[in-house]
């Protein structure tokens, strides 16, 4: 499986969450695959959807998870510390690891060479770390967000990439629904 078809396969597991993705295409296959205003696209900022989806599921109380890829957390090492040192048991951090930086041409991540994400968070002191094949994914995000429990998931899948369009929504759009959405869960 590609990164694409981890995507659409969680899509029924996170049709009820609140989702934050990374940049690029991610958030353009999870547009593509099911667009809905409890979906936050990352159109900029490469490295910060963990860090916002903590922030979120900190100041809140619906499920927030996170779909991050190995690019990213390589970009933005200090996620893992900082989530690992503010527990939120709403918060589900999925790393998609396809050993690449997928939306700039599939050039490889140390994350597909010698260094495992997976190690790397716990070293870091976070406590439930679950590596999964990229099949398994699905199955996995349930198991977590159904037990409460803070967790990171890096799941490994391979490179590649399917022709996505760009999101056409505004930015202050996906913003202003998305704190709709928020707004609605907590009430």
């Amino acid at each position: 499986m590609i990164r694409s078809e981890v995507i659409k396969s969680i899509v029924p597991v996170i049709a009820d969450h609140l989702v934050v993705c990374n940049i690029g295409l991610p958030s353009q296959e999870l547009f593509m695959h099911d667009d809905r205003p409890s979906n936050f696209y990352m159109l900029g900022t490469m490295g910060l959807a963990s860090s916002i989806g903590l922030g979120l599921a900190l100041a809140q109380k619906a499920k927030v998870v996170a779909i991050d890829g190995d690019g990213s957390i390589l970009t933005n090492l200090g996620t893992l510390p900082t989530i690992a040192n503010n527990v939120a048991d709403n918060f589900v951090l999925l790393i998609i690891d396809n050993g690449s930086y997928g939306s700039t041409g599939d050039q490889p991540t140390y994350a597909g060479k010698k260094t495992s994400l997976a190690e790397v968070a716990r070293a870091c002191g976070c406590e439930n770390v679950v590596e999964c094949a990229a099949q398994d994914t699905a199955d996995v995000l349930k198991a977590a967000l159904d037990a409460g429990r803070m967790t990171v998931i890096v799941s490994k899948c391979r490179s590649g990439n399917v022709p996505v369009s760009v999101i056409e929504l505004d930015p202050g759009v996906i913003r202003h629904r998305f704190m709709q959405e928020i707004a609605r869960r907590n009430r």
